[in-house]
């Protein structure tokens, strides 16, 4: 901002006394939060007083957003550690299980079953790091989580310079194949939508939700 204005360009030059301000891109801790509030947003799925399984929680962006919409609790679970922000892990209903594989989860560390899982992991596919966590779902649970087309691919071959897949068939087939699998695991995908940012690395993405049968 320039004199309380947007600047009409970066490289805008100013008076040596004007008021240059920067204003947050968004609200969030992080901006992967800005895909599931978006998800959320766009789709029915209940948060409000349910427990929260989030699977690569990172700095917690979607820990947050499951928290402003009124989450019980959420079990936030990421490989890393110290990566989460303060003013997540500090909410009393945040269980921050870092250094933990989502793939080695049990009852014990998730010791209520989560209602609601969601989900936004790199460099592994669903297939690969959801399993466990499904199968700790509580009946009639939701699942909203992120696919993500270079992690999902059948062949190296469709994913380009810099991993990222340009070709809107290879991401079309890679989505297909991980509602097919989530399917197979007793989930039925409900609805499926283009994230409403890039990945980082500017690779396209899609937000799934599914709810568990039976």
């Amino acid at each position: 901002m320039v004199n309380g204005e947007p600047a009409k360009q970066p490289s805008q030059k100013v008076e040596e006394d004007a008021a240059v301000t920067a204003e947050p891109a968004h609200r969030f801790v992080g901006r992967a939060a800005l895909k599931l509030d978006h998800a959320l947003t766009l789709w029915p799925v209940a948060v409000e007083g349910r427990v929260v399984l989030d699977v690569g929680a990172s700095t917690g962006g979607f820990t947050e957003v499951c928290l402003e919409r009124g989450a019980a609790q959420v079990f936030a679970v990421d490989v890393g550690h110290a990566q989460m922000h303060p003013a997540v892990a500090d909410d009393p209903r945040v269980v921050n299980l870092e250094k933990t594989d989502a793939r080695t989860l049990t009852p014990d560390l998730i010791d209520q079953a989560p209602e609601l899982i969601v989900c936004d992991v790199s460099f592994i596919g669903l297939a690969k790091v959801l399993p466990t966590s499904l199968s700790l779902a509580a009946p009639g649970a939701d699942l909203v989580t992120l696919v993500k087309p270079q992690f999902e691919m059948e062949s190296r071959g469709d994913v380009g310079r810099k991993g990222v897949v340009r070709d809107a068939e290879a991401r079309a087939a890679a989505l297909e194949r991980a509602v097919a699998w989530l399917d197979e695991q007793g989930w039925t995908v409900r609805e499926t939508t283009d994230s409403p940012i890039t990945g980082g690395d500017g690779n396209r993405e899609y937000l799934v939700w599914a709810t568990l049968r039976g």
